[in-house]
């Protein structure tokens, strides 16, 4: 397919991105666990959950229309866009499959009847001090460049162990001749779009339906590192006994949530 069809009105093919972030730790006390609430709360507010979204929108050249955003009581927030499209007519590179930036950036994008919105889950397990943070993001399109050029800036913006992808596009666009087009950009893999930084830190998985243009990917970061688990504490307050099953504790937790079912053997 050419980089820039000839279209009989406008590009009215939807790109929807789903977009879930986990962030795995273990807080030893009831005490520490209150904390980890807090300071995610506090660290995913909804202002800054706006700044996050308002960066997306840069990268993928959209316009904000409207923002609702709302802190909840007692834990989490919520904000929605709605986004419009920028009158300028993008690169081919720009529209090409690739990883998007890490930092601010300037890919142009169309996109009209739009919107982004990002939810966040804070929670804490009562009994084995494993707590998790949750965030869903969902960018849906209509145009000529994919939201999953936002991909790269949201895995940094946010604390990510976990990460499961789905995009989807739908619904189709005339060209002149009459033609159908059910997809108007080449791409096998969401991780495709990822960086090589990205790639190496996490082990990945993809389910993909070509024929209705669905992809799916999900990530496990590969590095452990116990000082990044523990909130409230370091090592050296704890046996190695304690540590080895914080660890197994932490890593069955994990695991369960990247292949979405209870693993009682770990």
């Amino acid at each position: 397919m050419d980089d820039f069809l000839k279209l009989h009105g406008f590009n009215n093919l939807t790109k929807s991105l789903s977009f879930n972030v986990y962030d795995i730790c273990y807080a030893k006390t009831e005490q520490h666990r209150h904390e980890y609430i807090d300071y995610i709360d506090e660290k995913y507010s909804a202002d800054r959950l706006t700044d996050i979204l308002t960066q997306v929108c840069e990268i993928i050249g959209a316009n904000i229309l409207n923002i609702a955003r709302q802190d909840y009581e007692p834990y989490g927030a919520s904000v929605t866009m709605l986004i419009s499209e920028f009158p300028i007519q993008p690169t081919a590179e720009e529209v090409s499959e690739g990883p998007g930036p890490i930092p601010r950036p300037s890919v142009v994008a169309h996109l009209d009847k739009s919107h982004i919105t990002v939810h966040t889950y804070p929670e804490s397990h009562p009994d084995n001090g494993i707590s998790t943070f949750r965030a869903d993001i969902d960018v849906a399109t209509c145009g000529v460049i994919s939201p999953l050029k936002a991909l790269n800036f949201l895995i940094h913006s946010l604390e990510s162990d976990i990460v499961t992808m789905d995009y989807r596009v739908r619904g189709f666009t005339r060209d002149v001749d009459g033609h159908k087009h059910y997809i108007d950009h080449e791409i096998n893999s969401i991780q495709n779009y990822l960086t090589h930084e990205t790639q190496n830190a996490f082990q990945m998985i993809d389910v993909n339906v070509y024929q209705e243009n669905i992809f799916h990917t999900k990530m496990l970061r590969k590095q452990f590192d116990m000082d990044d688990y523990l909130f409230g504490a370091g090592t050296d307050e704890f046996s190695d006994l304690e540590l080895e099953d914080i660890e197994r504790r932490l890593r069955k937790e994990m695991q369960e949530i990247f292949y979405s079912r209870n693993l009682s053997h770990l």
